[in-house]
């Protein structure tokens, strides 16, 4: 920023400091950071906004707060006048992105890219303004590439460079297969920056060696180099496992505010500051506070839980649903009251059941040993009644509530 320093007036040198502060604020890694405040001063000096480029392969239909924490930073550049490019992988989905994978990655169909590119639109739009996104299909290019274009893109970076990937290299030492189609797809992902001009590039430490693919085939095809700027992966509600559906994990963006709350309730103490940091909309003198009055014992880690819960409902549904959620919790989980609201299904079975039949037989839990473990711990009621024994056997009456766990409730209606 060292030249273009000279040019700018007090208050543009005020402004790239801020926008700088927001711009580090949880991020991971800023590769390099000389060149992002270099390119946020020449912005504001130009009043000309900046490229942000995040690439997303439409690999599942459902957005969870993993997914919002590169959206956050997205909306913090789009908020200070930046130019979002989000880029929709419908090409290279159709390869899939061998990373982290210990084997290929099945392809999607155009079908499934189609379907859960959608999804992801309407849910992305709970974060982002979705008016002010350029938004751009990878097919547009990749698919008119001729074989000659593509030799000559493969031509432009070693195999030795390729085979820094870490699950590449695993997969290689361990006599698993690699195909050949799997090392295109971070060429195509550089390709994807040198098209758009991006001047900056999103994505998750799992995306390390594909988003510096960008500054590589940049520079190889001489275009300005993206900053490359990596996000952390957030833990899961298990506080073990990066959040994922997969995993049952995860708290979802469209989740009722009942689901949410109570799901951020179970978040572990230790991953308390990281959520602040990372998901919610708070400032960073914001979080800040909560982290001091965190460690000093001025905010019980529950309280900070709860604002943490009422926080996330709020950002998805409005501070009316939050102060609902929060009511809701606290009438049921502190205070054992059954909620007033509870789904309903209407039985058409035998009138007597064991209770691990009936679990089961509602699809409260998948299996028997799974109700047989749920009982011999304590978690499921009926009527409100813990019950003691595996064996029970359970009269139906209408309007019967079942209730699995701290937050799962069943309203049977004959």
């Amino acid at each position: 920023m060292s030249e273009i320093v000279k040019h700018l007036t007090t208050e543009q040198v005020i402004e790239v400091k801020r926008q700088m502060e927001i711009y580090r604020q949880g991020v991971q890694d800023i590769i390099p950071m000389e060149e992002l405040e270099q390119k946020v001063a020449k912005s504001v000096l130009e009043n000309r906004p900046l490229k942000i480029k995040l690439g997303l392969d439409p690999s599942a239909p459902d957005v969870h707060l993993g997914h919002t924490v590169v959206l956050k930073k997205m909306k913090q550049f789009q908020e200070n006048g930046h130019m979002i490019q989000l880029l929709i992988g419908d090409f290279t989905g159709k390869i899939g992105d061998p990373t982290g994978k210990s084997v290929a990655r099945k392809p999607l169909t155009d079908k499934e890219v189609k379907y859960n590119a959608k999804t992801y639109f309407e849910q992305f739009g709970k974060v982002v303004d979705m008016d002010k996104v350029e938004l751009h299909y990878n097919s547009e290019w990749l698919s008119k590439l001729s074989f000659e274009e593509v030799i000559q893109l493969a031509g432009k970076i070693t195999v030795a460079r390729l085979m820094e990937r870490d699950d590449f290299e695993e997969r290689m030492a361990l006599g698993k297969p690699i195909s050949l189609h799997e090392f295109f797809y971070p060429l195509m992902q550089g390709y994807d920056s040198v098209v758009l001009d991006c001047d900056i590039e999103l994505g998750g430490t799992d995306q390390h060696f594909n988003v510096l693919m960008g500054r590589h085939f940049q520079e190889k095809l001489g275009k300005e180099k993206q900053v490359a700027i990596l996000m952390p992966l957030l833990e899961g509600l298990d506080g073990v496992e990066k959040m994922s559906k997969s995993k049952k994990n995860y708290i979802g963006i469209d989740e009722s505010p009942q689901e949410m709350y109570g799901k951020a309730m179970s978040i572990p103490d230790e991953l308390m500051n990281k959520y602040f940091d990372l998901i919610t909309d708070f400032s960073p003198g914001q979080i800040e506070t909560v982290k001091r009055e965190l460690e000093t014992g001025e905010l019980h880690p529950r309280d900070a839980k709860m604002l943490l819960g009422k926080t996330i409902v709020r950002m998805y549904h409005g501070p009316a649903a939050a102060e609902k959620a929060e009511q809701h919790f606290v009438s049921v989980f502190q205070q054992g009251v059954i909620p007033e609201e509870i789904p309903e299904i209407e039985w058409q079975g035998e009138m007597e059941k064991t209770i691990i039949d009936l679990l089961v037989d509602l699809k409260l839990l998948n299996s028997k040993s799974e109700a047989r473990r749920m009982i011999e711990n304590r978690g499921v009621k009926v009527n409100g009644t813990k019950v003691e024994d595996t064996s029970s056997r359970i009269t139906i009456t209408n309007d019967l509530i079942i209730q699995v766990g701290k937050r799962k409730f069943l309203k049977i209606k004959i």
